[in-house]
């Protein structure tokens, strides 16, 4: 499984990164077939609340893409959130299937 992270006009610190790295990687264990995670981190407004903005992308071969947006205090939260949204989103695909 690959992993992208990119940070948008803003240096995505190593902390950060093992964060992320992290919590694809379990939810890949849940997910065996991902091949890609592609995370965009974008800061919305500076100086307010709620303006870290998280795009999480998940493609899985022969289901498609997944795709969750999440903004929040914190990029660990929003990482968070998108990927409880992707969880759900593959957990709903595998049962119609």
């Amino acid at each position: 499984m690959e992993v992208r992270i990119q940070g948008i006009h803003f240096d995505v610190s190593e902390k950060l990164v093992n964060f992320i790295n992290k919590k694809a990687e379990r939810l890949a264990r849940r997910n065996v077939n991902m091949t890609l995670v592609e995370v965009n981190l974008r800061v919305v407004k500076p100086e307010t609340a709620m303006n870290k903005e998280v795009v999480l992308k998940v493609i899985v071969p022969n289901h498609g893409e997944q795709v969750a947006t999440k903004v929040a205090d914190t990029f660990e939260e929003a990482v968070d959130l998108a990927i409880d949204a992707i969880d759900r989103q593959l957990e709903k695909d595998k049962d119609k299937r």
